[in-house]
């Protein structure tokens, strides 16, 4: 894994010597979803810290990664940063609201937190898939492609929890038809 995001690196390195100047979808896209990744290891961490489960803890150290690669955009775009040090504290007020009520939806039960998890994993996938269509920036393509395949690994082990209870999850921001590839591995 740490061999992966040096390569990652390393070939954003390389190809930003040839970077173009953003647009304003594609700037506001970076610094979106640098806070959505904020997000989903805030929760997840707090997620774990009330239920203990690992998967929970797992994933929270991939947002992690998932933030620093985007931190590594905001970085080379010379960007402010809009990601704030404190676990659950956001400069975007609907991220702060959303952060609240998933933390409240997630404390009812641990289904109710898988449930939030496979949300967010959801969420993010839909964000990232319609960000990919907004840009032809090989930087943002090939950051947005290994956090949209992350999202997709993480939504497969929190199905895999959930199986674990006979629960269900309808999803929300994707289709059941791209839910059902995601979930078979294809």
């Amino acid at each position: 894994m740490k061999k992966l995001v040096v390569i990652s690196i390393v070939l954003l390195s390389v190809m930003s010597i040839f970077a173009v100047s953003l647009s304003d979808e594609e700037l506001n896209g970076i610094l979106q979803m640098r806070e959505e990744e904020k997000l989903a290891r805030d929760v997840y961490l707090e997620l774990y810290d009330i239920w203990g489960l690992k998967t929970f803890y797992n994933i929270a150290q991939s947002e992690q990664t998932h933030m620093d690669r985007v931190g590594y955009l905001i970085d080379l775009y010379n960007l402010q940063d809009p990601a704030l040090e404190e676990r659950g504290e956001f400069t975007n007020e609907d991220l702060q609201a959303l952060y609240e009520k998933l933390i409240t939806q997630g404390s009812a039960s641990l289904i109710d937190a898988i449930k939030v998890g496979m949300l967010i994993e959801e969420l993010d996938i839909k964000d990232l898939l319609e960000l990919m269509e907004t840009t032809n920036n090989e930087d943002l393509l090939t950051v947005y492609e290994a956090l949209e395949n992350g999202s997709e690994n993480h939504l497969r082990a929190f199905n895999r929890q959930l199986e674990k209870f006979s629960a269900t999850y309808e999803y929300q921001y994707i289709s059941e038809e791209l839910a059902k590839e995601i979930l078979s591995g294809k």
